[in-house]
């Protein structure tokens, strides 16, 4: 044997002794019970000459905050999370000492994913698990008023949003299903069982290939019944090629708008995941953050990363083929191959996105500084909630939770806040007091600071699914020191 070979011989032993150690992980798998939440802004790194402050703990799954033009912050508990944990969502006051005061308790029918104000009024997204997704006006008072009702969120993703512009108010709505196909991982999220014949809509005709996959079937207990469901139907239902899919209005994994006052929704594009984060630059163009594909379900998908969009209005965006503008047919899943293409035909040539973000990173609530006092004009900051994993698919280390800046006119990615410590994750992760699970950032009135609310603990397991914790939500301020 040559001395090349032994070396050769050596480093393939050293590399899989390496791989052995590596236990692909998310950062919400944890083997430890946490206890209560411990917070400490000085485990956050942020870059030099900010500092970090906790406004308020204690929450219950916090989405967003907004401020009323006098400087009040307020809050919105979503009331609901992922574990089918249903509660009832909250529009808070936040004090100055930290504490809450309750202005609205909203229906059953969460989560409240996202919160703006605007001419008085607040201006909520009610996901609608339950009931189908909402629009919601409420006053100085509490009073509630239903701008909008009846969207099609029920599945997996809901209504998201809102932005004004124009006296319009613009929401996403996400997908029934994680790729345009029901299986039985719907049945994991409960929605299957509530609502058996829900399925995605699309938001104008589409022309199918009649892919169809055959599955377990969760609604039966007669042991090993199957079901065969193909794309854009009710589980259970299969397609053909050449099946014309009529479009709807509303419609699922869209961008829509309403008029201020309320009435009919309008498409504004569409072909997009889970559009959830939301901001009209200081020109007037609307951004949005899509989470992307998982690995899981009838169709699963590898590889995806979360994408930072600038929308065109009237284009079609690529979802269930296409992932950042390129096919996802070439994205082979371990162990079960690549998806097929379910469109015959494509609606538009999908555009190439702003950036491309971390795979599983959940990137959800963005804002964009305005402020040269903050820093970083024009710059898109982005809460990344952080992977789902090992029901997402599996990840070798966490991936998000973060925050992180985005360069709009290069798409470069920089880390903003994140937690200290050997490697990324949650801070339960990683044992220590920093950041859990940023779901979204706000820029105050001035601009000058940037509120970044963190749901809180969120631990995952194969067998367990999503397990949230109540009473463990943060939000911080981030401000020039």
């Amino acid at each position: 044997m040559t001395g090349y070979s032994r070396m050769y011989i050596l480093l393939f032993l050293i590399f899989m002794a390496g791989c052995a150690n590596l236990d692909p992980v998310g950062g919400g798998q944890i083997n430890y019970d946490p206890g209560e939440r411990q917070v400490d802004p000085t485990d956050v790194l942020v870059p030099d000459g900010y500092k970090v402050e906790v406004v308020a703990r204690g929450l219950t799954f916090p989405t967003a905050v907004v401020e009323n033009e006098e400087g009040q912050l307020f809050v919105t508990e979503s009331g609901y999370a992922y574990g089918e944990v249903i509660l009832s969502p909250k529009l808070l006051r936040v004090n100055t000492n930290g504490s809450t005061e309750l202005l609205v308790e909203g229906e059953k029918n969460g989560p409240w994913t996202g919160i703006i104000y605007h001419d008085g009024n607040f201006y909520v997204a009610e996901g609608g698990q339950f009931e189908g997704g909402k629009i919601l006006r409420i006053n100085g008072n509490g009073k509630v008023d239903t701008l909008v009702e009846n969207l099609p969120s029920v599945g997996d993703h809901h209504t998201n949003g809102p932005a004004i512009k124009d006296n319009y108010i613009y929401f996403g709505q996400g997908t029934a299903t994680n790729s345009a196909v029901v299986g039985p991982d719907n049945a994991s999220f409960g929605w299957l069982y509530r609502k058996p014949e829900f399925h995605d809509i699309p938001c104008k005709d589409i022309v199918l290939k009649g892919i169809n996959y055959t599955s377990k079937n969760p609604l039966t207990d007669t042991p090993d019944d199957e079901v065969t469901t193909g794309a854009y139907v009710p589980f259970g239902e299969a397609t053909r090629k050449g099946q014309v899919i009529k479009g709807e209005i509303p419609c699922n994994g869209a961008i829509m708008r309403i008029p201020i006052e309320g009435g009919e929704p309008e498409l504004v594009a569409w072909g997009f995941r889970n559009p959830y984060g939301m901001a009209f630059s200081s020109s007037g163009e609307l951004f949005i953050t899509e989470n992307s594909y998982d690995v899981r379900g009838s169709r699963p998908v590898w590889g995806t990363g979360d994408v930072l969009w600038k929308i065109e209005e009237g284009t079609w965006y690529g979802w269930p083929d296409h992932n950042a503008g390129h096919e996802i047919s070439q994205l082979k899943v371990p162990d079960k191959g690549a998806p097929k293409l379910l469109l015959d035909e494509y609606p538009d040539s999908p555009p190439q996105p702003v950036a491309k973000l971390g795979v599983h990173s959940s990137s959800n609530g963005m804002d964009i500084s305005r402020n040269a006092g903050f820093g970083f004009v024009g710059e898109v900051f982005i809460a990344q909630f952080g992977d789902m994993a090992p029901n997402v698919g599996k990840v070798m280390r966490p991936v998000g939770f973060k925050v992180v800046r985005v360069n709009p006119e290069n798409g470069v990615v920089e880390n903003f806040a994140i937690n200290k410590g050997k490697g990324n994750g949650p801070a339960t992760f990683l044992k220590t007091a920093g950041l859990e699970r940023p779901v979204s950032v706000h820029f105050n009135e001035g601009g000058d600071a940037l509120y970044v609310v963190d749901f809180g603990i969120l631990i995952v397991s194969k067998e367990e699914g999503a397990k949230p914790r109540e009473g463990t939500g943060v939000i911080w301020k981030i401000s020039k020191e």
